[in-house]
Order: structure tokens, then C-alpha cells, then sequence
């Protein structure tokens, strides 16, 4: 057991180190670090994309890719260390599938239409869609009054993180996050109306 911590540790500090190189322009990090974070990311990813309707067409290793190439493509990350990177990935995660499902909506509004017998009616998706967009909508809202309690409930509800992943993240204890955590949830019951 104490060498699996070991290891991780060591990991830990290796994601942290690289991320440092990179922000300060060492051009081989990116493709060094890449190995150490993608099977997280795929976790984070899957995640993501369990909380999405049957049939998404967005696949695991799409979402990973996208977030990577959005946040890091075109320069170096603006992360401290391992913890931030999730945290940043999260969201980045988070938006591409806010903008997918928006893009899904606007598709639906627009072009030919055409008549078919009710009983022949595919059965109708944009539900899901207005899910994440009020999800969305309600979190900015909320990051706006607490962006602690808004980034606790993107590590928790979408990124599928544990209650001390996500404290460490946040650089919290566990019993402030618990608080943190009944106050977001009560605050998005209230807000979306469930």
C-alpha cells in the first residue's frame, strides 16, 4: 500500500514539475505529460459522458482530445500543478459538451421539415439537452455568488471526482466541502426546479 502512495505521489510531483517546465517553455513537456495525465482525463471523460443521453455522438477519446487542444493546443497552460490541470480539463470538458449540446439544439430548429404520421415521430431528445444547458447556466450563475461552491459541484457532479479528490483540489477540508457541497445542492434544486 505504501508504495502505491509512493508512486502516485511521484507522479504527482513529475505532472507538476512538467507542467512547470512547460510554462516556462520547454517545447518537449507537452508530450511528455500527456502519457502521465490521459488515463485520467479518459476517467474524467467517461465521466462527463455517462451523465449524457443514450446514442451521444461524442466519444471518450473525442472529449479527451478536444480538451486538451482547446486548453493547450496553441500555448502553455496557465496551471500550478496536478490538481489545477484536472480542474481546468474538467471545465473544459464541461463547455464542449454545453457547446455540443447546443449546436444539437440549433440543428433541430433549423432546416426542411418534413411531415410524417405521429406513430412514425422519432421520440424527441432535446430534453437532455436543456438539461445541460440550464445545468450550465445555473453553474455560471452560481460561480458568480460562490466559485468554490460552483467549481465543487463541476468536480463532483461531472468530473465524477471523490469527496477528497475534490478537496484537494479545492485546497479545502472534508468537512468544508461537505458544507460547501449541501449549499450548492440545495442552491441548483432551488435554481433549476427539481
Amino acid at each position: 500500500m505504501e508504495a502505491r502512495q509512493d508512486s502516485t505521489e511521484d507522479r504527482t510531483s513529475e505532472i507538476t514539475q512538467l507542467l512547470k517546465s512547460w510554462r516556462e517553455g520547454d517545447s518537449g513537456a507537452p508530450e511528455d505529460l500527456l502519457p502521465l495525465v490521459y488515463r485520467e482525463l479518459r476517467v474524467l471523460a467517461a465521466s462527463y459522458l455517462r451523465r449524457e443521453r443514450a446514442g451521444h455522438t461524442l466519444q471518450t477519446t473525442a472529449l479527451v482530445h478536444e480538451a486538451y487542444l482547446r486548453l493547450w493546443g496553441g500555448g502553455t497552460p496557465d496551471v500550478s500543478d496536478r490538481s489545477h490541470f484536472f480542474a481546468v480539463a474538467a471545465q473544459a470538458m464541461r463547455r464542449i459538451l454545453v457547446d455540443h449540446a447546443r449546436r444539437q439544439q440549433a440543428g433541430k430548429r433549423i432546416g426542411p421539415r418534413q411531415q410524417v404520421p405521429l406513430e412514425e415521430a422519432p421520440e424527441p431528445q432535446a430534453e437532455h439537452n436543456t438539461n445541460v444547458l440550464a445545468v450550465h447556466e445555473a453553474l455560471e450563475l452560481l460561480s458568480q455568488i460562490s466559485p468554490r461552491q460552483a467549481q465543487l459541484v463541476e468536480l463532483r457532479y461531472f468530473g465524477g471526482l471523490s469527496n477528497e479528490e475534490a478537496a484537494e483540489v479545492l485546497g479545502i477540508s472534508l468537512a468544508t466541502l461537505a458544507r460547501d457541497w449541501r449549499i450548492a445542492k440545495r442552491w441548483l434544486y432551488r435554481k433549476l426546479g427539481t
